[in-house]
């Protein structure tokens, strides 16, 4: 038979069907940036004795009525279900009330997500078309980007500057959006409050100049609040404020501040004018957030801000130890950010710019791991995460960075290829 069906194939066709290539993934995705984090584990496969002031997380657990909620649910029928797609109404209702009381959003719709990542990836479906261009600044969050680019593809992501200061510079704005390179049309401006990677709280009149000009030129302005707990007002800085429009969208975390980076529940505060396009968003991605999450979400917010505001005073020692094992090593000017988040950025020596080598070495030699700045779109420079350890294990961290820092002002290894 199978004789049969060679012999009426022209010669050749089927050597060259059998040869013909193995499907590939979307271009889009091939160009996409690889997860840093996904990078840092497998460098780190293997290794024993690492401390981390890498990844963003936080080293506390969530408050106990959060545990004993997620214990309830597991006897609960509808914890097995699907809820509706934007939500538990209890959680969602609750959310609103926190919204106004603490953001001071009112008449804004909620959906929650899988995560303030998924929450994004929604916001990125939702609010762009393929030709359009989104704004992100430099150090940017290296997730944003990486949804811009696997939903529009590379080029459509503009990386804008930020300020001596580290704060999204919106004159940059202004002129861009006045005076756009040809075919360009950014449709979308995503600002991080406070900033990750680079730790600085953006003041309420920055924040109100970025809602002006974008409504001025028809653009979206998302809000990434993930770390609105994380302020330190006590120390003389900024506290976090809110702004809301029919042309903002607010994202928000439950990972951060309450410790529950593993439940993955996040939210967004948006006109409601855009629930239906959200809703097939969220529909598709994924139907619903996890209903025991959800119920652990709402039990969390009867602890609410005061529980968490403890907490973050407890990271002052850390961001302290930090900041002067830099400053100690490669001085004052070295170390920027501080007034908000959980992070920390650092400019490395002259000669030092291959940051991702300098990662390698520091987690190999000195047994401390960092983010190299390049994931960030700032090459030689270090992301510091002060959070995700307790005070006397980061300050074995701090010592061991303190060295590998020391080691490099002296002329250290070779790492400049």
């Amino acid at each position: 038979m199978f004789g049969h069906l060679r012999s009426w194939l022209r010669p050749g066709l089927w050597g060259r069907a059998m040869a013909s290539e193995a499907p590939r993934p979307s271009k889009r995705i091939r160009l996409t940036d690889e997860p840093c984090i996904v990078a840092m584990q497998r460098m780190l496969r293997g290794k024993e004795g690492i401390m981390s002031l890498a990844q963003g997380i936080v080293h506390w657990a969530p408050p106990p009525e959060a545990l004993e909620a997620v214990r309830t649910a597991a006897d609960e029928p509808d914890t097995n279900s699907y809820c509706a797609d934007d939500g538990l109404p209890s959680l969602r209702a609750a959310l609103k009330e926190k919204l106004r009381k603490e953001n001071g959003l009112d008449g804004v719709e909620v959906m929650v997500t899988a995560g303030a990542n998924q929450g994004y990836t929604n916001l990125v479906c939702a609010l762009l078309d393929e030709e359009d261009s989104a704004v992100l600044f430099r150090p940017f969050y290296f997730n944003h980007r990486m949804a811009l680019q696997m939903t529009g593809g590379h080029a459509n992501v503009v990386l804008a500057p930020s300020t001596k200061d580290y704060l999204p510079d919106v004159e940059w704005v202004e002129q861009r959006l006045s005076q756009p390179p040809s075919g360009e049309r950014i449709r979308m401006i995503t600002i991080v409050n406070p900033g990750n990677p680079t730790g600085m709280i953006i003041p309420k009149a920055l924040l109100e100049r970025f809602s002006a000009v974008c409504q001025r030129h028809g653009v979206w302005l998302v809000v990434d609040n993930t770390y609105e707990h994380f302020t330190y007002e006590e120390e003389g800085h900024a506290p976090h404020a809110c702004i809301s429009g029919d042309h903002v969208v607010n994202v928000f975390s439950f990972s951060k501040a309450f410790g529950m980076m593993g439940w993955r529940i996040g939210y967004l505060a948006f006109p409601p004018e855009l629930t239906p396009e959200l809703m097939k968003v969220q529909d598709t991605i994924a139907i619903c957030p996890a209903v025991a999450s959800q119920k652990a979400a709402l039990a969390a917010m009867e602890s609410g801000r005061p529980w968490v505001k403890e907490r973050v005073r407890g990271l002052s020692e850390n961001r302290r130890l930090v900041v002067a094992a830099v400053e100690e090593t490669l001085g004052k000017g070295a170390v920027a950010g501080g007034s908000g988040a959980i992070y920390l950025m650092a400019k490395l020596p002259a000669g030092f710019e291959n940051d991702t080598r300098v990662v390698e070495w520091l987690s190999d030699k000195h047994r401390v791991c960092a983010i190299p700045g390049s994931a960030c779109g700032a090459p030689g420079e270090l992301r510091l995460c002060y959070a995700n350890l307790p005070p006397a294990k980061c300050a074995q961290a701090a010592e061991r960075l303190k060295a590998g820092l020391a080691e490099l002002v002296k002329g250290g290894p070779d790492l400049v290829q």
